[in-house]
């Protein structure tokens, strides 16, 4: 079975690897089948645990892979690294501002974004949608530079982090789809929109592994700019979400979990 994943064209693994992704942010979701409400500190927890595996793979997965290709390539290795980085939040930070969306707990009022009259079950859907695009173009960019047969990466390294997304795209689906609950909405509708979250991760996958693919020299920055969309999601997003009044040292030690085991996954295994 390994043999035959590794034997697929980098855009179709990388649709796969995403397609799991997505399936964990669903099986993730469908806890509100059994649960109506998640306790804060556990919310808190699993935000941070998200955060922790996010700013590990930008670094572990991304950032350093891309300057040792650079390094390899023969330039600058800091360049693409650092306008990657610099490029990937200033895309995030540009559809903050523009797709409608609102976080949970907040008035339908708070909702961010360009002024919209989307219902708010929607509005909340998004604000998690944004955070699943910079993991989808994660994982697509880092299966997409296996076609470049480059040393510095490998199909490990790439199911690796897609493993590492994937299990932390589990509490993240929880933690979209209990909360919905909570605010009303029926346990299946809550379900459905929760798993809908990171229905954008294969979409985002394919788009950057296609890009890579078929323009190699910019590898170095993509991954650096999924980094970027990475840690932009994680500062203004996840942290803050993750530090909501009290047991904020729920969210600290879920974010040193998530870290190490991203590490040890990308380490071990990449």
């Amino acid at each position: 079975m390994i043999e035959g994943f590794a034997s697929l064209s980098p855009i179709l693994q990388a649709f796969l690897a995403t397609l799991f992704t997505w399936f964990l942010t669903a099986l993730g979701a469908g806890l509100v089948f059994f649960f109506r409400e998640i306790r804060l500190q556990v919310l808190n927890g699993m935000l941070g645990f998200a955060s922790g595996v996010m700013i590990a793979a930008s670094y572990w997965s991304l950032l350093a892979p891309a300057i040792e290709m650079a390094e390899e390539g023969g330039g600058t290795p800091w360049i693409p690294a650092v306008t990657g980085f610099l490029a990937g939040g200033l895309f995030i930070w540009g559809i903050d501002r523009l797709l409608p969306h609102l976080h949970a707990g907040l008035p339908r009022e708070s909702a961010e974004g360009l002024p919209s009259s989307w219902r708010r079950s929607l509005l909340l859907v998004l604000a998690i949608t944004i955070h699943n695009i910079p993991e989808g173009l994660a994982v697509g960019i880092a299966f997409g530079a296996l076609a470049a047969d480059l040393p510095s990466v490998s199909l490990a390294g790439a199911v690796a982090l897609a493993l590492g997304i994937g299990i932390q795209n589990f509490p993240e689906g929880a933690a979209v789809a209990i909360p919905l609950r909570r605010e009303g909405i029926s346990r299946r509708k809550s379900f459905w929109l929760g798993q809908a979250s990171g229905m954008v991760e294969p979409a985002a996958g394919v788009l950057g592994a296609a890009a890579v693919v078929f323009i190699q020299p910019i590898l170095p920055f993509a991954l650096a700019f999924a980094a970027g969309a990475m840690i932009y999601v994680v500062v203004e997003e996840l942290i803050p979400a993750a530090r909501q009044e009290k047991h904020s040292d729920f969210a600290t030690l879920g974010a040193m979990l998530g870290f190490a085991a991203m590490m040890t996954l990308d380490v071990a295994f990449g």
